[in-house]
């Protein structure tokens, strides 16, 4: 099946003539382009928002669903549109390790991005601290342990004809989220690095989120933001007030 890169990374331009920023966000698992497509009005009028459509979502739904972490940045990588030249990586969760691969593609093809962030995630370097086997869990526990973790609304889970569209999906990418760990070089980045979670967070521990500053380098920094795995639904002003520094922001590395 050919691709439709349109459907692939989603590109909601701002209000500004001159555009040549963009921002990159890789969703988590389970997530769709659908969910982060409001963070355009948060974002300002000059920066272009791409998002990431993973397969078996939107107008990928006939897909087949991903097995690997390629299947998930590998397209998104391809579909990039051609004048994004000047650019930040943004992953939340498994979406990270998304962005990784797709930073550390960039670079290795001599077009860096500005900045990298993770966002509530391990480095791709260690194995997961929290996870799901969802190959074990019935539809009904693979639904109580999305909405332990939250970012999904529970409506969508409560409704039966509807989870027969969204669950698979979300099987496919806990599954490729619970086995990935990237074996390769750990420094891949040149790129300025920003890691943010919430302190709360009972996936991936706080303590935990410094291991990303070897990934990359160029300078890294940790913010922590009150709250659990998607913290920024509480704390979206303080968590925007990052990303607008990290867009605003040039570094000799980058």
């Amino acid at each position: 099946m050919s691709l439709v890169p349109e459907d692939v990374v989603w590109t909601l331009r701002g209000d500004a003539t001159d555009q040549t920023l963009s921002l990159l966000v890789l969703p988590h698992a389970g997530g769709s382009a659908h969910t982060y497509a409001q963070w355009r009005e948060l974002l300002p009028g000059n920066v272009r928002l791409l998002i990431g459509q993973y397969p078996g979502r939107g107008a990928r739904f006939t897909e087949e669903l991903p097995r690997s972490i390629d299947d998930l940045a590998g397209p998104i990588l391809r579909c990039l549109p051609a004048d994004t030249d000047d650019l930040v990586v943004l992953g939340h969760s498994m979406g990270s390790l998304v962005a990784f691969e797709i930073a550390r593609a960039l670079t290795l093809a001599g077009r860096p991005p500005r900045a990298f962030v993770a966002s509530a995630c391990r480095a791709p370097y260690l194995p997961n601290p929290s996870p799901v086997y969802p190959e074990r869990l019935s539809d009904d526990e693979l639904i109580a342990a999305i909405k332990e973790r939250g970012g999904t609304e529970d409506g969508i889970l409560d409704e039966p004809e509807l989870r027969e569209i969204v669950l698979p999906p979300i099987r496919a990418d806990f599954a490729i989220d619970d086995a990935y760990r990237f074996t390769g070089e750990v420094e891949s980045l040149t790129c300025p690095a920003t890691v943010v979670g919430g302190a709360e967070d009972p996936v991936v521990p706080v303590g935990t989120l410094p291991d990303w500053s070897r990934v990359t380098s160029g300078p890294s920094e940790v913010r922590v933001l009150p709250g659990g795995h998607f913290y920024f639904q509480q704390e979206m002003a303080a968590f925007m007030s990052i990303v607008h520094a990290v867009l605003m922001t040039r570094h000799q590395f980058a």
